[in-house]
Order: C-alpha cells, then structure tokens, then sequence
C-alpha cells in the first residue's frame, strides 16, 4: 500500500475540492446571516461565484482527462517515482483485470514482478523528460497469469513533480502469430524436405536462395552450401544427346526470360561434387510479384532420372537378350514402328513399313480378332491389355508371343499405344505338356477323372436333343481280391492290361478314364441312342472273357458296367455319374461280369437310400432306436445261456424299419459308429438292470460292425460302457462277420487283443458266408463261431448245406471253438445239433426278438444256466 507521506494527485485535487465545497458552504452560511440589502453580501456573492465557477471549471477538466485517458485502447499507467499507480484508465482495467481502485493501491512491482525494487528510482534519476522508451517484457494479470506486453514510456511534469506514463499494449496476439509463422516456415521446409523431387529456388542474378534435401542430395550440395546463398557458374549442363548447353538455353533462364513456365526437359548435369554426369528431368516456374511485370525469382523443380536413360541406353540389348521385342502404334498415321527385336521374331526383312493391317495378318484368326478388339478398347477407353497370342510369322514359323499395349495421351486424347512383345513359345509347350500331365492317370496313361470331368461338362455345355453324352461306369470285378493276393505291384500290372483291353473294348474315339482305384469311365459324346452304349458295354464284357496271364498262372478278372445317358437320366454332371454308379451296383448285385443301364427303379431306390441316410443321422438325437432281445439257449436243459441285443429303428417320417434296411446304409456313411456305440452302452445298461432286478442273464451278445473296428477307439467304447455299469468282461459278448477279417488284419488284431484283455467273448457271426479263410481262425483270438441261419435251413433235408454245418462245426471243435446255431425253427435242426455235439442256438423254436420285459418271463419260466 502507499504511504500517507506520498498522497497523489488524486488526492490532493480530492481534498482542495472538498476545501472549495467547504468555503462554498461557509460563505453561504454568512450570506444568510447578514440583511438581505447589507452592502457587505455583495462582495461574499461574488466569492461564491467565483468558487462555484473554479469548481465548474475543474469538474470540466476532470472530465476531459478522463474522456481522453479511457479514449486510448491500449493501457494507460501514470507513476511516481517510487513506482506507485496514480492515475489509469479503462483499458488497463480491463487488461490487467483489477478495478481503477484496485490499480490505484498497486505498484509497478505488482504488475512486473520481475522489476527490481530500485529499478523505478533509478529510472527516474537517469530518464530524460519528452524521451519515450519502449520495451518489450511480461506482466501479470489479476487472475496471476502472464503476458507479453509492449510497454512505451514517457517522463513528464506534473506541476513540481515527475511523473512517468505508461502506455502498454497486450502483444499475446502477436507473438501468437509470430510463432504461427515460425511453425508455418518450420512445417514449410519439412514438407520440402520429405518430398523425393528435387526444388530450387533461385533469385533473377542466379544466385540459390533455398534448396531442399531431395535438391541438395541430386545437386550434390553439402548443408554448408545449402545454406548459403551461391550461384551455379561452375556447373556443366549438356541436353539429353549430349550437346551443351549455355546458361540461357537453361530451363530456370529460360523461365525468366520467357516469362512461362517451362515444361519437363532432361538435361544432364556435373558439378565438382558429382563428378560425372547426372540426368535430371527439370520444369521451370517463374515467380512475379503482384503490380511487376518481370519475375523476381525462380523455383525448379526436377527428378533424378539417371537410371531411366541408363535404362533407355540398353533397351536394345535387354530386348534382345529377353525376346522382347518393343511397338509404337499411331493411331492418326496408321503407323507402327517396332524395334529390330520385334523384326526378328515375326521374320520380317528390315525394310519392312508396319501398319496395322501387315502386322494383324500375322495372328491367327481368333487372335487376330482379340488383338483388334483390345486395341480399340486402348483407343476409346483408355484401357492397357496383356494378352497371350497365336502368330505364324512371315517365314511360316508359330509362335507365341505375350502382347502388352499402354496407351498414351496427350491433350485428353489416346494418341498411340506402346507395348512390347515377348516370344513365350517354349512356356507355352512347356504349359502344354504339363496340361497333358496333369490329365493323364500316370499307370494306365489313360485321361483322369479331371480329365473325363472336364470334357464330360463340355459335352453337356453342347449336346444336342437326343444325343447328349453317354456314361459307361465300369469296375473290376473281384479286384482287391486278388491285389491283396499278389500285392500291389502285380495289380499294377493287371489294372494297365485291363486298361488296354477295355481300350480296343471302346476304340479311340470313346474318351476313356481311369476313374479311381479299378474302375474306369467311358464316355460316348455325342450318343445317338441306348443302342449305342449298350452294345459298347456288352463288347467291354466280353473283353475280359479272356483270363489274364501273370507269373505262369492266369486270373479270371470280369467287369461290371452302369450306363447313364444324359439328360435322361441325370439332368447335371455329378447326377449322371451317380447314376451310372448306381447302374454298376445294380449290375453287381445280379450278379457281376455284366451291364445295367439306369432305370426309374433305381432312381426309387436312390431315391429311399437318400430319404433313409438323411433321416437316420438324426435319428439317434431324436432317440428313434430301441433293443429287443433273443435268448441263447443251452439245448440240453433249455436255460439261457445269452441274450442278443438286436437294434430296431422307429422312424417319425418313416415308421418301423428292419435293420436290414438301415444297417448297410449307416455303415456307407458312418453313423454306424455312432449307433454301434450307443447299442454296446444300452446292451450293458440293460443287463445291469436285470440284474438288479434279480434276473441273472449270464451275458448279453452285440452284433458290431466292421466300421466299428475301423474307427480305432472301440476298446474304449466296451471299456466306458462295463465300467460305467459295474459289469466284468465276460458279461459282454461282441459278434462281427467276417468283412472284418479283410480289412486291416494288422489293426484289427491289436484291436482284438486289446478287447480280449478286457475278458471279452469274440464271436464270428453269419460264419461262411463272407470271406472264410481258415488262417484268420488259426491267428486271430475268438471264442466261438455262429453257424449262418441260410445253412439251417437247409438242415436236415439237404445234404449239401448239412455237410457243411457238420465241417464248420468239426472245424471249431478242433480249434478249441464254442459253436452257436442261430435260426432254429424246427425240431429236427435242434436234434441234428445235438447229435453234433452243438448245444447252444437260437432262433424262433425257443423265441423270437421281444422287449427286456418279456425276456425277464422268459428266463423265470426257463431259468438261467449257471
């Protein structure tokens, strides 16, 4: 705060207004006291007069200096000289956010911190009236933050004192602007760093103003002299064929002088710092200032372009060490000129004039035409090509060549087109003989199932009514057979003879296929009629009449063969084949060693097992299946000994069906896996029930298929299914037919072995049906056979079926086998076993399949064997 000592002008003209208001007020006083016509009032009136005039008078003047100190926009300070606010106006309010109040309590001190407390003294002492100074420095705002201000200041007399002015103005704005600029200058040079062309400005004498990285890079300028302002005298310029040039000649002289910009010229270009020559592609612009007509300065702009005219030198030499000729086509003179590469593949003689219509004659028809086409696409729209085309040059020579045509433009318009043209006829054969490779079965040499499928949809794409294409699907009968007799190398042999027979079968003009495995297609294309592919088929039968010889030794090998005709019997590719496939099954099934052709029967039949599969992969989620059981029995005392578990089927859509119409499709697809499983699971869920129920069933028997064995985890499933029911091993039987014995002896005797450790009965089910052979009895571990219910009914009346029952029955003997008869209908069957010494069977003179409940009847009324 100011000391009382220093009161201000403020104060002082305060109080002499309050001394005048006073001696107004005292003199008025006297007035009223002295008689209205005392001669004495009138000098009293005229001192009041006077007072009140002199008071008028300052007020007026008060307020001119007000009006005139807050009429300045910037802030106006008056100071003692010990720093103390006198007077300010309204804009030092307003810039230093205190009241005039508020400022006149102030020092200078607090608006500049920084000040030193003798710094105000000493400026008076040594500041010099009518001087103005002006300095640039910070101060503080009322709310405490700082700003940069442009102070002026000015000594002057206030009566006998010194005062000092100070008009201030707040520059924040400014250096705001300032430090825009010098980002803008910084954010200028970075940009014109990062751009890869070169840019240099230069003023009219020649003299380098600025450089950029790229410019100073190419120019081989160092920093030092990027920085510095220096002409070019001592540099070399030549044009692009090498003549010098003189300084006028120059793209940034000629920008001066012709007072336009120039376009892209390459020039090139040797400093003492480069060395040899650089090529640089340059454009010149010409900079003006506004009301001038000559321009001040230059800017040129140029690219390093030293590897393109390297480039451009061994373009010939590149062309003809690649075959690759180059092409200019004017379109407005119809002319096209080629280089010496391009003469050499087409055979032409050097003086030669190329045209459009010459050199189209030398393509082949069709790539003539898309020749022709691309380059009218170049011309209208614009558009490059690459295309691959067929030429007979003019010695008569076909090649390929790989066209490629970019079109230019000048003004708008496509001008011409320039392309190049490379000899790719060694790729080509190359491409050719690996196309023949790849669809050509390497053992027959015959075409393959890409092949056929290739030339099968095309025949499709262009068959005519009445003669669309015919398939002939022929498999070898009894194939693997005799492959796993004689090992794969000798069935090599056979499949490449049986491939020549049913070549000379066919004829060459039938595409034949090796299709997969040992079975073949023929395809008839176009086929005029059924005729036609039946009597192919019939003529592919009787061509393996014949046995064929091998090591001293001959083999007997038929085929069967399914015929589809197109579109009657399938209206696409894959359901023609499917068809013919199906018409080889069927021939299959009558038999082998003939044909079928496809009929609408075996459409129905396609038709149920599609139905069938498609219902029966969700029937296990939707718990369609079910067990029934069929007692084992001990002929003798008539206990039973097992129960087979037998699987039922009670389709939602379809009703009740028999196994034998859902087995062999579950095993084609695989479900059967699945639904073997689940039957393991309930077989050895039930039979814990019944005996908890106190119904002792010493085992229950499951038939398991030979996808089971296949899928390698069914040890694990009859684990899972006794441990998770508390049953030992011998409580669980498994039966399987012999397919099994075929498929992977290695695999399925470790799988054997495995089950057996578990204590687990194996059992050959439907014995000599399938593939008997005594060396899968003598290596593999079973417990017994099961004689097939085809033999028993045979059984006594037959003699032939009879005598094989009694060899399968001495055979297990012998082996140490337990042999189980099922379908026993009739007493004489249960007498002729007994007599064989065969005491187990089943079949419907004991009982038929019935529900676990009936079999609980069944074993109270016959008991249990121990």
């Amino acid at each position: 705060m100011k000391p009382d000592a220093n009161r201000d002008a403020t104060s002082i003209q305060t109080t002499m207004k309050q001394a005048w208001e006073d001696a107004i007020a005292r003199l008025t006083e006297a007035i009223e006291l002295l008689p209205v016509d005392e001669p004495a009032a009138i000098p009293l009136h005229r001192a009041r007069e006077r007072i009140e005039t002199l008071l008028r008078a300052s007020d007026a003047l008060e307020s001119r200096y007000r009006s005139l100190l807050d009429a300045v926009p910037e802030a106006v300070t008056v100071h003692d000289r010990h720093g103390h606010i006198l007077e300010a106006n309204k804009t030092a309010e307003s810039v230093y956010g205190y009241s005039l109040e508020h400022l006149r309590r102030l020092r200078i001190q607090d608006l500049n911190p920084a000040l030193p407390d003798g710094y105000i003294p000493q400026l008076f002492d040594t500041f010099q009236v009518g001087r103005t100074e002006t300095v640039e420095t910070t101060n503080r705002h009322g709310d405490g933050h700082y700003f940069p201000i442009e102070a002026h200041s000015r000594m002057f007399l206030d009566g006998d004192d010194m005062r000092i002015i100070a008009v201030v103005r707040d520059i924040s704005a400014r250096y705001a602007t300032e430090r825009e600029l010098r980002d803008s200058e910084r954010h200028y040079r970075e940009l014109l760093d990062a751009i890869d062309k070169g840019i240099l400005v230069q003023a009219r004498d020649g003299r380098v103003l600025s450089a950029n990285a790229a410019a100073a890079r190419m120019l081989g300028m160092s920093e030092a002299e990027r920085a510095e302002s220096q002409g070019i005298s001592d540099w070399r310029f030549v044009d692009e064929h090498g003549q010098p040039l003189t300084p006028t000649t120059l793209p940034p002289n000629r920008a001066l002088s012709e007072r336009r910009v120039i376009d892209s010229t390459v020039i090139g270009i040797s400093s003492p710092a480069l060395g040899g020559y650089s090529w640089l592609s340059v454009a010149a612009v010409p900079q003006f200032r506004e009301g001038e007509d000559g321009p001040f300065q230059v800017i040129t702009m140029f690219s390093d372009v030293t590897a393109l005219k390297l480039e451009s030198v061994l373009f010939d030499e590149v062309q003809s060490l690649a075959n690759i000729g180059g092409w200019h086509h004017e379109f407005c003179r119809d002319r096209m000129y080629g280089s010496r590469e391009l003469y050499r593949l087409l055979d032409l003689p050097g003086e030669t004039q190329l045209n459009r219509d010459n050199v189209y004659a030398l393509f082949v028809p069709d790539d003539r035409e898309r020749m022709r086409k691309s380059m009218d696409a170049a011309r209208a729209r614009n558009e490059a090509f690459d295309l691959e085309l067929r030429v007979v040059t003019m010695s008569g020579q076909r090649r390929w060549l790989r066209v490629i045509g970019q079109p230019q433009m000048q003004r708008g318009i496509v001008e011409s087109v320039i392309g190049t043209a490379q000899d790719i006829t060694a790729r080509k054969r190359q491409e050719e003989q690996l196309r023949r490779q790849a669809l050509t079965d390497p053992l027959t040499g015959l075409s393959n199932r890409d092949a056929l499928m290739r030339q099968l949809a095309l025949a499709v794409d262009e068959a005519q009514p009445g003669s669309g294409p015919a398939l002939l699907y022929v498999d070898l009968d009894r194939f693997k057979v005799i492959n796993d007799l004689l090992g794969h190398a000798a069935g090599d042999g056979l499949l490449v003879a049986a491939a020549q027979r049913l070549r000379r079968a066919v004829g060459a003009e039938t595409l034949l296929a090796r299709f997969g495995g040992d079975e073949f297609m023929a395809m008839i294309a176009p086929c005029p009629g059924e005729h036609t592919s039946r009597e192919m088929a019939l003529r592919i039968t009787e061509a393996f009449a014949e046995p064929f010889p091998h090591s001293g030794e001959e083999f007997s090998i038929t085929a069967s063969v399914g015929i589809a005709q197109y579109p009657q019997d399938g209206a696409t590719i894959q359901q023609l084949i499917n068809h013919a496939d199906a018409a080889m099954f069927d021939a299959k099934r009558r038999g082998r060693n003939n044909w079928q052709a496809f009929t609408p029967a075996l459409a129905r039949k396609l038709t149920d097992r599609l139905l069938i599969e498609t219902q029966l992969r969700r029937a296990l989620d939707n718990q369609e299946f079910y067990l029934r059981y069929q007692p084992q029995v001990d002929l003798v005392s008539g206990k039973v000994t097992a129960a087979e578990a037998l699987i039922r089927w009670r389709n939602r859509m379809l009703g009740e069906l028999a196994p034998d119409l859902f087995i062999s499709h579950a095993e084609n697809t695989g479900d059967i896996v699945r639904i073997g499983a689940w039957v393991i699971r309930e077989a050895c869920r039930q039979l814990r029930a019944w005996r908890d129920a106190g119904i002792a069933v010493p085992r229950v028997a499951v038939n398991v298929s030979y996808r089971q064995f296949l899928s390698d985890n069914l040890p694990e499933v009859v684990a899972s299914a006794l441990h998770d029911h508390g049953l030992d091993g011998d409580a669980l039987e498994l039966e399987m037919t012999e397919r099994v014995l075929v498929e992977d002896v290695p695999d399925t005797l470790e799988i054997f072995n495995a089950i057996k450790k578990l204590g687990v009965s194996l059992v050959i089910d439907d014995f000599g049906e399938g593939y008997s052979a005594l060396n899968y009895l003598r290596r593999l571990p079973f417990d017994g056979l099961k004689i097939s219910h085809h033999f028993m009914q045979g059984i006594p009346a037959m003699p032939t079926d009879t005598a094989i029952c009694e060899a399968i029955i001495r055979i297990a003997q012998s082996l140490g086998m337990v042999v189980i008869a099922e379908g026993v209908e009739l007493e004489t069957q249960r007498e002729f076993l007994v007599r064989q010494g065969t005491t187990l069977a089943q079949g419907y003179l004991f009982s038929r399949p019935i529900a676990p409940d009936e079999l609980v009847d069944f074993v109270r009324l016959h008991g249990c064997a121990d």
